[in-house]
């Protein structure tokens, strides 16, 4: 199968997935479609700088898209795990991961574990949650949340 040919099988089923969720408004469509797109030819790090660099829009675009949308990622992408995943045996494996970052105007900085040093650190935790094909040695991501800081978490009246 060709490249063009997998572009295009990969742009009908996220297509597809994407009616399916609900209702999107027509601009948010194109620049979604557009950046999946993007997210298969960019090399390296893809950022709403580089996707106005290579994409059909500006920068301002797609960041006004992603930040103003309110959009079912969990269904959009269950969607495509029921499509793709068909083998008889499936898991759901959780994979909580810690990114380092400074700063005061990123949410949700806090002190989470980092398992590569070994000890608390200061950072941002995302926890993945990905659907196993067992069959077919597969995997497909279903969530990845942010976890909240501490002092979010105590104001909801959780705890990590």
């Amino acid at each position: 199968m060709t490249s063009s040919n997998l572009l295009m099988q990969y742009q009908s089923e996220c297509f597809e997935a994407l009616k399916s969720v609900s209702k999107v408004s027509k601009p948010f469509e194109k620049v979604l479609m557009d950046t999946l797109k993007l997210f298969m030819a960019i090399p390296g790090k893809v950022n709403f700088l580089q996707m106005g660099r290579y994409g059909e829009f500006s920068e301002q675009t797609y960041r006004n898209n992603f930040e103003n949308e309110a959009f079912d990622w969990f269904a959009f992408n269950e969607y495509l795990v029921r499509k793709v995943l068909n083998g008889k045996f499936l898991a759901i494996a959780v994979d909580p991961s810690f990114l380092p970052k400074s700063g005061k105007k990123t949410p949700w900085i806090g002190r989470f574990w980092s398992g590569v040093a070994g000890e608390m650190k200061r950072g941002q935790e995302i926890f993945g949650v990905g659907v196993i094909d067992v069959e077919n040695h597969d995997c497909m991501t279903l969530s990845a949340p942010q976890t909240p800081d501490a002092k979010s978490l105590e104001e909801m009246d959780y705890n990590l």
